[in-house]
C-alpha cells in the first residue's frame, strides 16, 4: 500500500501504477472520475495486464509505430472491451484530454483505434495506461493477432450463450409448468419450488454469461456516462431482485425467466452482430491478412529465403506460379500471365514478358519469373494501399458525427422515460409490479445500437465495396462528399481522352535541322510533345538530342530555348500570340507550331483518341442532376469537337491552371460541391481547389499523392462506379438511421403503453441491431455480385 499526503489529507493507492495513473487523470483535468458521490472511483485494471513499458520499446516501435509529415507519432491499435458507441465516446474523451495526444478516433464496427501523439510529450505506454484506467485493454493492430483475437472472442461467446441458452431452455420447461398451473390450479408451495429452481437457472446467465454487460455498465458509470449496457444490466438485475422478493415473500409473480431470456437474446443478437461487422470488415482486412513475412531472392547466384522488410532496391526477386507479387519491379528473366484484379478490377489476366513492370498485390497465374525490385516493400504499391485502406476510416463522414452525438445523450432519456413511466403506472394502476415491468421493457426495448451501428457499418461496407474494384477512398468522409457533389469538372487531356496524342499531319514550310526539334520536344513531358517526339523518332530514328540553353516549360502555352543564340519556341496559338505572331492555319485537332528566329518554320496536327466509357459516365451524370463541365487548355476547335463528340454541353477552352482553379472557386461561391478529375501534374492547383480530387494514372505516385479518391484502374467505368458506390452507401447510412429511429420512435411508446413484456422487448431490441447491419450487408452481396 503505498500514502501520499495531498492538501491536508492523506491518499491511499494500492500499486505505483494506481498512483501513476491518479496523477496523470487529475493533471488532464479528468479527476471527476475519482469522485464519490454518483460514481464509482477508478482502480487499478482488474487483470494483471503486460507490463505498459513494452509498447515504449525500439521494437514495437520498428514493427508497429509510424511517424507521419508533421513528425507526429502514429499506431493503430485494438480497443478490448468496447461494446456501444459510449464506450467509443469514452475512451476517445479520456484520450483527447491527455496532453500530447493530437487525434483519436475509434471505429465503432472493429475497435479500431487510431492514435496521434507527441512522442516528447506523452509516451505510448502512458496512452495505454490510460485505456486500462478506464476499464479497456488496448494491444497493437496486427492481421494475424486480430484473426486470432477475433477467434478467442468468438469461442468466449460460444460459452456463455451456451450457459445461457441451456439455462434458458430448463427455465422455459419449469415456466411451462406454471403457466399450466394457472389453468389447472397450482399451490403456493409447489409454485415457490418451481420459482426457486428458475432462479437457480437464472442466476449464472446473468451473472456469468451477463457479466459483459455489468462490467460496461461498470466503467460507463465511472465515467459519467450511460450506456447501451447500463440499460440491460439495470433492467436484467431489477428483474432479478424483484422475482427473489417475489418467491421470498410468497406473493405475487416471478419473473426469472424474462431475467434469462433478456440476457440469452441479446447475448445471440451481439454474438451475431460482431460476426456480421467482421464479415463486413473482411474486404479491408485480406490484403494485409494474406500478405507473407517471408520472400525468395537471389544474392551471390543463390537463391534464399529473408524477411519481406529485408529486400532492397535492385535485388532480383524469384516468383513462383500461383504467389503474390510482394514488391513493385521489372521482369527480367521468364514470361506468364498476372491476375490483377484484387487492384484494378481487370478480371482477365494479363499477360507480361521481360522489361515490363509488376505491380504489387498481383498474382502469378502461371509465370515462373526474375524481377528485379525498384521499391523496397514500405514504400511499395501493396504497401501503400494498405496503409490507405487503415487510414480510410479515421476521419467519420459528418452524419456519422451527428449520430454519435444523438446517441451520447439516448440511454439517459431512456432512463427517463422509464422512471416517469413507471410513475405514470403506478399512479393509475396502484400495482408496483405492473408498473415495475412496464418500466423494464421501455429500458430493454430501446436500442441505442442500432443508432450507432447505422453508419459505421454502411461506411465499412461502402469502403470494402470500393477497394473490391480498385477504388480507395483515403477518408470515409470522402464517400459523403462525393455523394452530395453536384458538379463534376473534368480535364481533357489525359482524362477524357487518352493523354497520347499521335501526329496526324506535318507541315514543313521551311527545312531546318530536326534534331533541335527533338531535342526540344524530348525534354518535356506534355503529351503534345511527347507525341511530336514519337512522330520525329519514327520518321528518322537517327534523329540526336542537342544540348539546348535557357530551356524553360510556359504553362498552358508551349516551350521555348536557346541553341547557338538562336531563339527556337514550339506550342499553340496562345505561344504565338505571345510572341507577337498570328497562327494562319485553322485546325480542328490539337496543333504544335514550331517556330525559330520568330518564323513558323513547321506545323504539326495530333489527334488524341476518347477513352471507351465516358459516354456512359456523362449519362450517368445527367441522371443523377450533376452537371458535366469541361475544362482544357486546347483551342476552341478541338475542345469543342470532343465536348460535342461525348456528349459534355458545358465546356472551357485556352485555360491555364491557374484559371482552372480560379473556376473551381466560383463554383464554391455558388456553393456548389465540385469534384475535379485531372492527371495530376498540369491539374494540380485545381485539384487542390476542389472539394474531391481524382487524379487519373492507375495508382502511380502521383495520383496517390494528389489524389482523394485513388483509381488503380485508369478507367472512367472506376470513375463511374466511384460516384455510384458514394450515393449507395450514403443513402445506405439514411437508410440504417431511418430504421433505427422509426423504431425507437414506433416500439418505445407501445412499451411504455404497456403492450410489451421484458422478453419480446429483449428480442425486439436484439433485432433491431441485427436489422440495420443485415441491410448493410444487403447491399454489400448485391454489388459483390454485380
Amino acid at each position: 500500500m503505498i500514502q501520499e499526503e495531498q492538501n491536508a489529507s492523506l491518499l491511499y493507492f494500492c500499486c505505483n501504477g494506481c498512483q501513476r495513473v491518479y496523477h496523470l487523470l487529475k493533471d488532464e483535468g479528468l479527476d471527476g472520475f475519482y469522485e464519490k458521490s454518483n460514481n464509482i472511483a477508478l482502480a487499478p485494471p482488474i487483470e494483471n495486464y503486460d507490463d505498459s513499458s513494452k509498447f515504449d520499446t525500439l521494437s514495437f516501435y520498428d514493427k508497429f509505430v509510424k511517424v507521419n509529415s508533421d513528425g507526429f507519432y502514429e499506431v493503430s491499435l485494438i480497443i478490448e472491451g468496447i461494446h456501444c458507441s459510449a464506450c467509443v465516446w469514452l475512451n476517445e474523451k479520456a484520450l483527447h484530454k491527455m496532453d500530447g495526444v493530437v487525434e483519436a478516433n475509434i471505429n465503432f464496427t472493429n475497435n479500431k483505434a487510431h492514435i496521434v501523439w507527441a512522442d516528447n510529450i506523452v509516451k505510448l505506454s502512458k496512452i495505454i495506461d490510460m485505456i486500462r484506467s478506464i476499464g479497456y485493454n488496448a494491444f497493437a493492430y496486427d492481421a494475424m493477432a486480430q484473426e486470432a483475437y477475433v477467434n478467442k472472442e468468438r469461442k468466449a461467446y460460444y460459452l456463455k450463450m451456451a450457459v445461457a441458452i441451456f439455462a434458458s431452455m430448463n427455465i422455459m420447461w419449469i415456466a411451462v409448468a406454471q403457466y399450466a398451473g394457472y389453468f389447472s390450479g397450482i399451490t403456493q408451495d409447489v409454485k415457490t419450488i418451481l420459482n426457486v429452481a428458475e432462479g437457480i437457472l437464472a442466476t449464472p446467465v446473468l451473472f456469468y454469461s451477463g457479466l459483459v454487460f455489468f462490467r460496461g455498465a461498470y466503467f460507463g458509470l465511472k465515467s459519467k456516462t450511460v450506456n447501451m449496457d447500463l440499460l440491460v444490466a439495470i433492467g436484467a438485475f431489477l428483474t432479478y431482485i424483484y422475482s427473489i422478493y417475489v418467491t421470498v415473500a410468497q406473493s405475487g409473480e416471478a419473473y426469472f425467466d424474462s431475467v434469462s431470456m433478456i440476457i440469452t437474446f441479446i447475448l445471440i443478437g451481439k454474438f451475431l452482430e460482431v460476426l456480421s461487422k467482421k464479415n463486413a470488415a473482411d474486404t479491408l482486412d485480406m490484403l494485409t491478412k494474406n500478405i507473407p513475412t517471408e520472400i525468395k531472392v537471389i544474392r551471390d547466384k543463390n537463391s534464399i529465403i529473408c524477411k519481406l522488410d529485408e529486400v532492397e532496391v535492385g535485388d532480383v526477386v524469384v516468383l513462383s506460379s500461383g504467389e503474390k507479387v510482394l514488391l513493385d519491379g521489372e521482369i527480367i528473366a521468364g514470361e506468364g500471365s498476372f491476375d490483377e484484379s484484387s487492384l484494378t478490377g481487370e478480371s482477365n489476366p494479363i499477360y507480361k514478358n521481360i522489361g515490363d513492370g509488376l505491380i504489387s498485390g498481383t498474382v502469378s497465374i502461371d509465370a515462373d519469373v526474375h524481377y528485379r525490385a525498384l521499391r523496397d516493400f514500405k514504400h511499395s504499391t501493396l504497401s501503400s494501399i494498405v496503409t490507405l485502406l487503415e487510414s480510410a476510416m479515421k476521419k467519420k463522414p459528418k452524419i456519422e458525427q451527428i449520430a454519435n452525438n444523438l446517441s451520447e445523450y439516448f440511454s439517459s432519456i431512456i432512463l427517463l422515460l422509464a422512471f416517469l413511466t413507471f410513475f405514470v403506472w403506478w399512479m393509475r394502476e396502484n400495482s408496483f409490479e405492473s408498473s415495475f415491468m412496464v418500466a423494464v421493457s421501455v429500458i430493454i426495448i430501446a436500442c441505442p445500437c442500432a443508432l450507432a451501428l447505422a453508419t459505421p457499418v454502411a461506411t465499412l461496407v461502402g469502403l470494402g465495396i470500393s477497394a473490391s474494384r480498385g477504388i480507395l477512398f483515403k477518408e470515409a468522409a470522402f464517400l459523403e462528399t462525393m455523394a452530395k457533389a453536384d458538379t463534376l469538372v473534368l480535364d481533357k487531356t489525359g482524362t477524357i481522352t487518352e493523354g497520347k496524342p499521335e501526329v496526324v499531319k506535318e507541315t514543313l514550310f521551311i527545312e531546318f535541322d530536326k534534331n533541335l526539334l527533338y531535342s526540344l520536344v524530348s525534354a518535356s513531358n506534355h503529351p503534345i510533345a511527347k507525341g511530336v517526339a514519337k512522330y520525329l523518332k519514327e520518321q528518322n530514328f537517327a534523329l540526336q538530342e542537342i544540348l539546348l540553353d535557357e530551356y524553360k516549360q510556359l504553362s498552358a502555352k508551349g516551350i521555348k530555348a536557346k541553341y547557338a543564340g538562336i531563339e527556337l519556341f514550339g506550342g499553340n496559338e496562345l505561344l504565338l500570340k505571345e510572341f507577337g505572331i498570328m497562327p494562319s492555319i485553322v485546325s480542328k485537332e490539337s496543333v504544335f507550331y514550331f517556330v525559330l528566329e520568330n518564323k513558323v518554320v513547321a506545323f504539326y496536327e495530333l489527334r488524341d483518341r476518347i477513352k471507351d466509357d465516358i459516354k456512359e459516365l456523362v449519362e450517368s451524370m445527367k441522371e443523377n442532376n450533376i452537371e458535366v463541365v469541361l475544362l482544357s487548355g486546347d483551342h476552341k476547335a478541338v475542345t469543342q469537337r470532343v465536348a460535342n463528340e461525348v456528349g459534355i454541353e458545358k465546356y472551357f477552352y485556352e485555360k491555364t491552371p491557374q484559371d482552372k482553379a480560379e473556376y473551381i472557386d466560383a463554383l464554391h461561391a455558388q456553393d456548389k460541391k465540385v469534384v475535379m478529375v485531372g492527371d495530376g501534374v498540369n491539374d494540380i492547383l485545381a485539384l487542390a481547389s476542389a472539394d474531391i480530387a481524382i487524379a487519373m494514372g492507375n495508382g502511380s505516385d502521383i495520383a496517390v499523392e494528389v489524389g482523394d479518391v485513388v483509381l488503380l484502374r485508369d478507367s472512367l467505368k472506376s470513375l463511374n462506379y466511384a460516384f455510384k458506390i458514394s450515393r449507395t452507401t450514403l443513402n445506405l447510412i439514411k437508410q440504417n438511421l431511418f430504421i433505427s429511429l422509426v423504431y425507437n420512435a414506433i416500439t418505445i411508446p407501445i412499451a411504455m403503453l404497456g403492450y410489451v413484456i421484458p422478453l419480446f422487448a429483449a428480442i425486439s431490441m436484439s433485432l433491431s441491431s441485427l436489422l440495420v447491419v443485415g441491410n448493410s450487408m444487403r447491399i454489400r452481396y448485391k454489388w459483390m455480385r454485380r
